[in-house]
């Protein structure tokens, strides 16, 4: 199982948004996959098209954004309210990259000044969380 979700943070000004999308297993609370960009389709489907072959055929869980059900396949995929618990572990996994990178808070004197730097402090800390997922 999968759970995906999105979240804004922004580069350098505000009104400069950038949209982290995110998939993680339900089981080993790992970032399978992940996507920087705006919250269209297109970024949504790079984000499925990065998910590994393996999870390709999971039961996906996600909020009701209207990407996902444009993108997603049918039968795999069930849109949920926040109040339904089936996304709880990825909004968890959102609150504490705020809390950990100062970079993806949305009010903050801490921001990202280029994308590359934005997009390089993300997998830096995803690779370290996969690596301490494993218990």
């Amino acid at each position: 199982m999968l759970e995906l979700d999105e979240m804004w943070s922004y580069v350098f000004k505000r009104r400069n948004k950038r949209w982290v999308w995110l998939a993680q297993c339900r089981r080993t609370r790992q970032i399978v996959a992940y996507a920087l960009g705006d919250r269209s389709e297109a970024t949504c489907a790079l984000l499925w098209k990065r998910v590994p072959r393996g999870y390709k055929a999971a039961t996906l869980y996600s909020d009701f954004w209207e990407a996902y059900q444009k993108v997603l396949p049918d039968e795999q995929h069930e849109a949920t309210g926040k109040g339904a618990g089936q996304t709880c572990h990825i909004e968890r996994f959102n609150n504490i990259i705020r809390q950990r990178l100062g970079r993806f808070v949305r009010k903050t004197l801490s921001f990202s000044k280029c994308d590359e730097m934005h997009e390089m402090c993300l997998r830096l800390f995803l690779h370290e969380h996969n690596m301490n997922c494993w218990h």
